[in-house]
């Protein structure tokens, strides 16, 4: 067995970060977001963030046979290729602060958006107007900015797709084709950057059927009629990951 694979299964913490992907994968195919909210907080005690990002952006391609496939007829194609070009070009940036910036400082970061995140799709914001082209531009290059630094994709673009108008049916199914298809895109632009490493790549293909497998599991048991229950389970979720990932955990 390759000694790069030998490695990746002596990763610390393997176990932990199977179970998490399970955990993700079910949430992402129930709810269409929160799957990068709770891997990315527990990923990073044991993994640098730069390959944390790379790895979860690998077991994400499982999306493409799992989720992708019924989420696409659902969802306003123009809108949402506008949101994912527009991430992949800033998530550029994001890489390069990535790249520059002190470990500690991406890890409070990942769990203060995640934090944030959660406070807010809780409080239930909502808008009443119909997105501009120019708005959509914006929150797509936030978001790529956003994922660049922290791996975090999901949340400005879950609260802007859950603040809207949408039926629970179109809002999972834009946040599951946007944040499967941005997940690939960012692949090449972290090769570019240095920051695809093979350790990434294998530690992610681990991961590939632990998340496709969760995702299965999740759109299996995906119901509109239940929105209210998913998200909540998703919220504490979401919450308990966050929690974990804090790095004054640490010093415990």
């Amino acid at each position: 067995m390759p000694e790069i694979v030998l490695a990746a299964l002596d990763t610390a913490g393997l176990g932990w970060l199977i179970l998490t992907t399970i955990i993700a994968g079910v949430v992402y195919g129930f709810a269409g977001f929160g799957a990068a909210l709770i891997f990315m907080p527990v990923a990073v005690i044991f993994l640098p963030p730069a390959v944390a990002i790379a790895a979860f952006s690998v077991s994400a391609l499982s999306s493409f046979v799992t989720v992708f496939p019924r989420a696409v007829p659902l969802v306003d194609r123009q809108a949402v290729t506008v949101l994912i070009l527009s991430a992949a070009v800033a998530a550029s940036l994001g890489f390069w602060v990535l790249r520059v910036a002190d470990v500690t400082a991406i890890r409070w970061t990942v769990v203060t958006i995640c934090a944030v995140t959660l406070i807010a799709l809780i409080a239930g914001w909502r808008y009443a107007v119909t997105p501009s082209l120019r708005t959509r531009i914006v929150i797509g290059c936030a978001t790529g900015f956003v994922g660049g630094v922290s791996g975090l994709l999901g949340p400005i673009m879950v609260l802007f797709q859950l603040a809207g108008r949408d039926s629970v049916a179109t809002s999972r199914a834009t946040t599951v084709v946007f944040l499967t298809s941005t997940s690939l895109l960012l692949l090449p632009l972290m090769y570019l950057q240095g920051l695809l490493t093979l350790e990434a790549v294998v530690v992610g293909a681990l991961l590939l059927v632990p998340y496709g497998a969760g995702s299965l599991l999740g759109q299996a048991l995906f119901q509109p009629r239940w929105e209210r229950f998913y998200r909540l389970t998703a919220y504490v979720i979401i919450g308990a990951a966050t929690l974990m990932g804090v790095p004054l955990w640490d010093k415990v």
